[in-house]
């Protein structure tokens, strides 16, 4: 059973298109009424977590991501797809997420902690690294990432963190979204060069436990072994800390209904979406 009378953070992965699953999860939640303390999210789940903070996961549902899906149609662009998804969000209930009354919300990206890796992250140079990152994860290996990057999680909850605001909302949720290999335009928050998420971490479940959450939802966009890292360095454990994590993850990966990170179809969405309500009912179950 879900204990809701300890502080209860949510804590959502990476995944592209495959996160509908996560907001069919988050929409479940809110169906039962079920509000966590605090939210977090990295890259393709920042928008899905940011609806359910303000109560709004059900609401905007389907009607989210087939707008998305239209701007992937229209221009072959992931980035669009990213912006347009925020500029939706903005207009749809940005402001409330910063009202006083809401959960914490954390927002995870990857910083750039060298003039080197600055240089080439955000210049001419971005997509070949980024390619070069994807052989490097399948080989797990890291090394690149531990020379040049560090996880930074913004908070517009916790004054240990960086500070997530309405004025800088745009750029940090664009950072924590943009695969080099992907993302034809630089991410920079507050004149720093970022980069998305899942090059340092796939989903904040350990780090909302380090925050001092007594039970820690994590959310997945892929059945089997929940990774840390784009690198799988490390699964997401069940306990950590002495603090439960109970993991929610598909059935069946949301490829094989038809939807991957940066391809999908309509009926795929829809599917992955009613499968990601059906686990989070059953969850609740």
């Amino acid at each position: 059973m879900l204990n809701i009378n300890n502080p209860v953070a949510i804590a959502c992965a990476s995944g592209g298109f495959k996160t509908i699953f996560i907001h069919g999860v988050l929409s479940a939640l809110e169906e039962a009424n079920i509000k966590a303390d605090a939210y977090a999210s990295a890259s393709g789940s920042v928008i899905p977590s940011a609806w359910a903070a303000i109560s709004k996961a059900r609401e905007s549902g389907m009607k989210y991501w087939l707008e998305g899906l239209k701007i992937y149609h229209q221009t072959k662009s992931m980035r669009q797809v990213c912006q347009g998804g925020i500029s939706y969000f903005n207009t749809g209930g940005g402001q409330q997420l910063f009202e006083p009354n809401q959960p914490d919300f954390y927002i995870a990206t990857s910083a750039v902690t060298s003039k080197e890796a600055a240089e080439q992250t955000q210049g001419k140079q971005a997509r070949r690294l980024g390619k070069k990152l994807l052989v490097s994860s399948a080989h797990k290996d890291r090394s690149w990432v531990d020379e040049h990057l560090k996880l930074a999680l913004f908070s517009r909850g916790r004054n240990d963190h960086l500070v997530l605001n309405q004025n800088n909302f745009h750029e940090v949720a664009y950072a924590s979204s943009r695969m080099l290999h992907n993302y034809d335009m630089p991410a920079w928050i507050n004149n720093q060069p970022y980069i998305d998420a899942s090059y340092t971490c796939v989903c904040p479940a350990l780090e909302m436990v380090e925050q001092g959450y007594q039970t820690v939802i994590a959310i997945a966009t892929e059945a089997g072994n929940f990774y840390r890292d784009l690198f799988q360095s490390q699964v997401i454990p069940t306990q950590y800390q002495q603090v439960p994590i109970r993991i929610i993850q598909p059935d069946i990966n949301p490829k094989d209904m038809g939807v991957d990170v940066f391809q999908a179809t309509p009926e795929g969405l829809a599917a992955v979406y009613q499968h990601g309500l059906d686990k989070g009912r059953e969850f609740l179950a």
